[in-house]
This record gives structure tokens, sequence and C-alpha cells, in this order.
């Protein structure tokens, strides 16, 4: 399949979403909400190819520092998944996104850190210039889709600590784990007319806290 960066990839990915019977888990006391966001955006290499935007977090942070991570945080009062996610686009790369370019919304994740994830599908026509923030943000990566998930890239593996395989995809030399590599692997499989649950997959020991 073609990942072209162009109207009619965009129609592709909002009817995908549209279709996707998504899993809602009900609210927990001891889960906080969050939201994560992945967005669909130009290579920029002169390929015309679609990328999603990954970032690195800085070695500063307390928590999860030197991570890969889809943009996003915990929801505020009253907000929404959307909204939060839109918000924390702006906060952490600068750029300003509404709830127009929003295609859809995946599956909730539980994570082992006491968070409920939903990610948010989101279009960004427009993303030549981002403004990182310095805090959140160490570097931003344009990662084609093209490629990213296939049967050479992904793995599960099996740890003692737990019965649930963990998932790994390999990135630039490393491992992205889940939650990020487990919505990134429902959405590239949704792509392609597949629907596969990923709540179920095991995030590595170290982001157990």
């Amino acid at each position: 399949m073609s990942f072209l960066f162009d109207a009619a990839f965009k129609s592709l990915v909002a009817a995908r979403c549209a279709s996707f019977p998504r899993q809602e888990i009900a609210e927990q006391r001891a889960l906080k909400r969050a939201a994560v966001a992945v967005i669909l955006a130009a290579t920029g290499d002169g390929t015309g190819r679609t990328a999603f935007i990954l970032t690195e977090r800085p070695s500063t942070m307390r928590r999860h520092a030197n991570q890969f991570a889809l943009p996003g945080g915990r929801c505020d009062e009253g907000e929404t998944a959307v909204q939060a996610a839109l918000r924390e686009i702006e906060e952490e790369i600068g750029l300003s996104l509404s709830e127009r370019d929003v295609l859809g919304t995946l599956d909730d994740f539980p994570t082992r850190s006491g968070y409920l994830i939903t990610p948010v599908v989101v279009w960004a026509q427009e993303s030549a210039v981002l403004r990182l923030s310095p805090e959140e943000v160490a570097e931003v990566y344009r990662i084609p889709l093209d490629g990213f998930v296939t049967k050479d890239t992904v793995s599960f593996v099996s740890i003692k600590e737990s019965p649930r395989p963990v998932i790994r995809i390999e990135l630039m030399g490393y491992h992205l784990h889940a939650p990020t590599a487990a919505i990134v692997y429902q959405f590239c499989e949704l792509l392609e007319g597949r629907v596969v649950r990923v709540s179920e997959f095991e995030q590595p020991v170290f982001a157990w806290r």
C-alpha cells in the first residue's frame, strides 16, 4: 500500500478510523486518564511519504528519561482525550492543530505506571516548523510509515516477570516498546484493514514505574 502524504491517503485513514470498532476501557480510580497523538505528517525528505512524529524525552526528566514517546500526557480536569492530545501537541512540539484535524481514536491502553491512554490520530497538513519544549522533548523524529511494521521489525518477547508478551519494534538501532510500540502497531495494522487488540501487550520491566 502507498503511504503518500496526500488527500487520498488522508481519506483512507479517516475511513479506517471511522470503521474501527474501538475498545474503551472503563475509567478506573487507580488509573489516571491520558492521551497521546499519532500525528501523521510529511516526511520532509522530498519523497512525498507519510510519517508519524515521535519524540525522544530529555535525560533530565524525572520519569521515562531518554525514552521514545508519542506526543501526549495526562488529561486535565474536564478535558476530553482529543482536547488533551491537541494541547500536548502544541505544548511539546509547537504544532497548533484543531479538532478538524482529528481522524479518529484507537483502543485505550492501560500502563504499568498507572495511566489509561487514549491514542488520537491527527493529520498535520503543515508541520515544517516545529518548536520543541526543551523540558519535555530532546529530539523529534519523522518516522516513515512504509516498512515500519513488518515481520522483520516487530517481535514479541517473553519475560519471566509476566505471562504477557512484550512487543518490540526495531527503530534506529534501538527497540520501541509498549505503550508506544503497541499503539503504532495497532495503527499500522488498521491501515492494512486489520483489527488487532493490543491492550494485553506487556511493557518492559523498566517501564513498570
